[in-house]
């Protein structure tokens, strides 16, 4: 099996995802899973779509994550295994589509606006 290669995207977070046979390995910036994510919560939540489809050992993953937080960046992960899993085994998008894992939150920052403290925020009003 040659490398097959996917992307996720969350917030301002980029993940590109490398898929290839092995162990079950995960290195996400030349660093191991459990060093780049010390949470057990952003493991699993990297984890859920092989965990869904029961191979977790099958799939050595490689991925460059870049921009956002730990959360975007997790869940930017996710999306990106996702969509490679599906490249290796088309009638598994059902199962991941049905759990929301191929779907890509398109939720962004809302720009600040001129005259005023943030996006939404008013300053406080003053009657005298």
């Amino acid at each position: 099996m040659e490398v097959i290669n996917a992307i996720g995207r969350r917030k301002t977070s980029v993940a590109r995802v490398y898929l290839c046979e092995g162990t079950g390995k995960i290195t996400i910036n030349k660093k191991d899973i459990t060093e780049y994510f010390p949470s057990a919560i952003l493991q699993y939540v990297v984890k859920q779509p092989l965990m869904l489809l029961g191979v977790e050992g099958n799939y050595d993953i490689k991925a460059n994550l870049d921009g956002g937080g730990f959360t975007g960046q997790s869940q930017a992960l996710r999306l990106g295994i996702a969509r490679a899993l599906v490249k290796v085994n088309e009638e598994d998008k059902k199962a991941l589509k049905d759990q929301g894992f191929l779907t890509r939150d398109s939720r962004e920052v809302e720009r600040k606006k001129p005259g005023r403290p943030k996006a939404r925020r008013r300053f406080q009003f003053s009657k005298r």
